[in-house]
């Protein structure tokens, strides 16, 4: 009896497992079609999942300030090839000189691109690129010309050029920097053009200068040794009937808002906060607008109609550049600068002083948090599922944006370099433009793959921007319109 018991058992045994085998089979299979459908579709550009789906902010026909709408940097269904060569003119449309020294970059609103720069005497101002520990300015009391440049898409040809302002700059300038850094913003009725110190510029789409504003002297310079000046840096943005304007200086930081038919001042908000040089961005939630700012002492968002605070942290930086960027329910702020170097993930729904706790890597309203990766110049950039930072080394980290997961490190072009314009994207493609004039494609996604690196031959310090199947770039002696041959 007890024999038959455990033959029977023996008999269940064997049932239990022949059965598990088959399922082990079966998942194993399923598992593999499934992981041949993914290298399939790995294997097919354009298949990305809905989650990873590479869509530009609505409005991103026009390029209309900093980075494009909401400086995300992000266009669609540019075909923009990869190759081009600006000595043969392959796929070079057409390049326009740009007199004197800017480091602003293109601004497109349809058929014109807007630049500025500041001509002085010397017809190759002193600049000084690669990487370096030294932080000096540089004097030039000589008379500049503060000018902004309208230029057709189409052929190249300057439609106007005006002069803003003539005069001797107040605040010098690092040797890396320019008196003309901050991009113009356009809504296609007005072109708003920033020189710090030497005002503010409103102009129409003919170049009639409609108002201005004087802000005094900006000083945006080093907050631990005033006696150095670095240039001032942060573009104004354009929401729907305002002029949105962010001086982080070392006399008195503030931000304000200003009505852009005749430059009234609507608010101002006082900032405790060191000087920065990062661009502010508008975020259009269900409940409220909020304009979102970079700081060191004082990272934060703001009501859009009043000024008035809505959420602070400290935790940054301590000389702040990248501007803030939005994607997946969040705001990713980072600078790169002094002992943190920090990446944050900030919901949207942040209430309040959300600064971290000593030791802690999130909180209620800070979903993830990285030292010691942020970037110090450059612009992260959010694209399908990740963030994109690259310091000023040319090391590239890739993130899940949701979960701050780091999927790889690499050097972009697979050599050290010196970058200091912002990445933008397109079709799948990423656009990395290092401080000599390398231009480097990489393809999107959480492996790293540089497609081809293509040379301008001259500096270039100013991101690049996208529209009307163009890339736009801004060299230190021309703006370069790249497109395929027709």
């Amino acid at each position: 009896m007890k024999k038959k018991i455990m033959f029977l058992s023996l008999f269940v045994v064997l049932i239990f497992s022949c059965a598990s085998c088959e399922k082990n089979r079966e998942n194993r299979g399923q598992e593999e079609k499934a992981a041949a459908q993914q290298a399939l579709q790995q294997e097919k550009p354009g298949t990305e999942t809905k989650e990873e789906e590479y869509k530009a902010p609505p409005g991103s026909e026009n390029w209309p300030s900093f980075r494009g709408v909401r400086a995300a940097g992000i266009a669609q269904n540019q075909d923009i090839p990869l190759k081009w060569d600006v000595k043969k003119g392959t796929n070079v449309r057409w390049k326009v000189p740009i007199p004197g020294l800017g480091h602003s970059s293109p601004v497109v609103w349809q058929d014109r691109v807007f630049i500025t720069t500041a001509l002085g005497k010397d017809e190759r101002p002193y600049l000084k690129v690669g990487l370096y520990g030294e932080s000096p300015d540089n004097p030039e009391n000589s008379i500049h010309h503060y000018r902004v440049y309208c230029i057709n898409t189409k052929t190249g040809q300057i439609a106007w050029q005006k002069t803003a302002h003539s005069g001797v700059p107040q605040v010098k300038r690092h040797i890396k920097s320019s008196h003309a850094n901050c991009t113009t913003a356009t809504d296609g009725k007005h072109v708003v053009a920033f020189f710090g110190s030497e005002g503010l510029y409103c102009y129409n789409m003919d170049g009639e200068l409609l108002w201005k504003k004087d802000f005094g002297y900006l000083d945006a310079g080093a907050f631990d040794a005033p006696e150095t000046q670095w240039g001032f840096g942060s573009s104004p943005i354009i929401y729907k009937d305002r002029v949105i304007v962010l001086c982080d200086v070392n006399n008195q930081s503030f931000l304000t808002a200003l009505n852009i038919e005749d430059g009234s001042e609507t608010w101002r908000t006082l900032r405790d906060e060191n000087p920065t040089w990062g661009t502010p961005t508008i975020y259009e939630g269900k409940d409220r607008i909020q304009i979102i700012v970079n700081g060191y002492k004082h990272i934060g968002a703001y009501e859009v109609n009043t000024g008035k605070e809505i959420w602070k942290f400290k935790g940054g930086g301590d000389v702040p550049v990248p501007t803030p960027v939005i994607g997946h329910g969040h705001v990713f702020i980072t600078n790169g600068h002094g002992r943190l170097r920090p990446v944050y993930a900030v919901r949207l729904d942040a209430e309040g002083d959300i600064s971290l706790s000593e030791g802690e890597t999130s909180n209620k309203f800070i979903t993830w948090f990285k030292p010691k990766r942020g970037a110090y110049q450059p612009t992260p950039i959010v694209y399908g599922s990740y963030l994109y930072v690259i310091k000023g080394n040319g090391l590239l980290a890739c993130f899940e944006a949701k979960t701050g997961k780091e999927l790889y490190r690499e050097r972009v072009a697979g050599k050290p370099g010196a970058f200091t314009a912002s990445p933008v994207a397109a079709d799948g493609n990423l656009y990395f433009s290092d401080e000599y004039g390398n231009i480097s494609i990489v393809k999107a996604g959480p492996q790293y793959h540089c497609l081809t690196t293509n040379r301008m031959f001259e500096v270039c310090l100013a991101s690049p921007a996208i529209s009307g199947r163009t890339l736009f770039i801004r060299t230190s002696e021309h703006l370069y319109a790249i497109g395929k041959d027709r």
